[in-house]
Formats: structure tokens, sequence, C-alpha cells
């Protein structure tokens, strides 16, 4: 599945987003900062990267359903397990 160019910004900022989150945890466990501080940072990396995930996935269902495609020809269990690698 390719997702077309237009669709993808709002994805690529949540990426970004991830981005910057990580990249501020390894500056404060560079710096030594308090544990219960970088392990908040950290949390916000991983939702923002598993927001970023289902982003994809939805982007992409939303795509293949008002393509055209004859939703049969949708490869379920492929979507399937796309969706599951992020669960």
């Amino acid at each position: 599945m390719q997702l077309e160019p237009d669709t993808t910004t709002p994805i690529i900022h949540r990426a970004r987003r991830a981005h910057g989150h990580l990249a501020r945890v390894i500056t404060m466990l560079e710096n030594g900062d308090d544990c219960e501080d970088v392990l908040t940072q950290l949390a916000a990396v991983i939702k923002a990267l598993d927001r970023t995930g289902f982003a994809i996935v939805a982007t992409g269902l939303q795509q293949c359903l008002s393509s055209g495609q004859d939703t049969d020809s949708v490869d379920v269990k492929k979507m399937e397990k796309l969706f599951l690698t992020l669960a």
C-alpha cells in the first residue's frame, strides 16, 4: 500500500513531534536529569509514535476504501497484521 503524498503531511508532523520528544529524552539522559522527568518525556515519545503508526494505518485504510477498489480485494489479513504490529 502506497500512501498518497498529500495525505502524509499530518503523519509527518506526528513523526517530527516524536523525533523532538526523543531528542529531548537523549538530552535529559546526557544531562543526568531526574528519572521521573525522563520517563515522562519517554512516555510522550511512545505516545507520539503510537499515534503516528495508527495514523498511517487509518490513512491507508481510508485510501483503500475511497479509491474505488472492490473491498473484497483488500488483503484483510495483511491489514490486520499491520494493525497488530502497533498493539
